[in-house]
């Protein structure tokens, strides 16, 4: 980064953090102390009902995972963010948000009241982005990029929640090809090695 960064945020592990992204600006999350997972959301700031379509983005692509010079793309086909740089290497768009629901069902019945990444955003949905002017509710989470988080896909088609393969200060960074609203859970997950069963923070840098 050469210049003076607009906003420079530190998130804790397991908060939340929403903001606007200009067009043209750029927009990096470091993993500052390695094995984090990100879980992202992103939207059209003008039209929230234009947000980040893992579907298409894959498709369009041809590979599941997401890395420099990946476009990602709207629900409409349009590119919200294309990312320029990554010292992580590739980075998961199929695994989802951990929920207090699938905590329960995938781990423990006593799980269900742990903190969980949809909660995380529904918090920051309905209490952050109205201080931007956007109105989102619960139908509005859609289908996120888990930046950082490994997730192999099996050969017959199955997930598996990995141990990372990220380290301490690597990035991801992005240009914004519109007006953009991020809405990221820091995810506080312990029932898998995602975190590295230890969650920590990030940091997030926009700058023009």
């Amino acid at each position: 980064m050469n210049a003076t960064p607009l906003v420079d945020a530190t998130v804790l592990a397991g908060d939340g953090w929403t903001y606007p992204i200009k067009k043209g600006q750029t927009f990096r999350i470091v993993d500052l102390e390695g094995n984090q997972a990100v879980d992202t959301l992103f939207y059209n700031l003008h039209d929230v009902a234009e947000r980040y379509d893992a579907t298409l983005t894959m498709r369009r692509q041809g590979s599941l995972y997401l890395t420099t010079g990946t476009r990602l793309l709207s629900s409409e086909g349009n590119a919200l963010l294309t990312i320029t740089e990554d010292t992580c290497g590739r980075h998961d768009t199929v695994g989802g948000a951990c929920s207090c629901e699938s905590n329960q069902v995938r781990y423990d019945l006593g799980k269900l009241f742990m903190h969980s990444c949809r909660t995380t955003f529904l918090q920051q949905a309905t209490s952050v982005a109205p201080k931007f002017g956007v109105k989102l509710g619960k139908r509005d989470l859609a289908h996120n990029i888990n930046f950082f988080m490994n997730v192999p896909v099996t050969p017959e088609g199955g997930l598996k929640f990995d141990d990372g393969i990220s380290g301490p200060g690597r990035y991801v960074q992005m240009v914004a090809d519109m007006d953009v609203l991020v809405v990221i859970s820091n995810c506080p997950q312990l029932n898998n090695p995602c975190n590295g069963w230890n969650p920590t923070p990030i940091r997030c840098v926009i700058w023009e």
